[in-house]
């Protein structure tokens, strides 16, 4: 994931951090909140995560727990 990719999905939830401020009750805030950073987190691991490699059958990336 490039820098500008990581900008443009952060970019994405904005609007809805920006909509919290309408909130009356501080727990209805955090609630809210919470559902948009783990939902934010989620999009992040999975686009982390989930380029297929150029061999289906190596399953980790090199350098990582691989010894020579």
């Amino acid at each position: 994931m490039t820098k500008e990719e990581y900008l443009a999905l952060a970019e994405s939830k904005w609007a809805a951090i920006q909509a919290l401020q309408s909130e009356e009750s501080f727990y209805e805030y955090e609630k809210r909140f919470d559902g948009i950073m783990v939902d934010l987190s989620r999009e992040l691991l999975e686009r982390s995560i989930s380029e297929v490699p150029k061999d289906r059958r190596r399953k980790k990336k090199p350098g990582l727990g691989t010894v020579r």
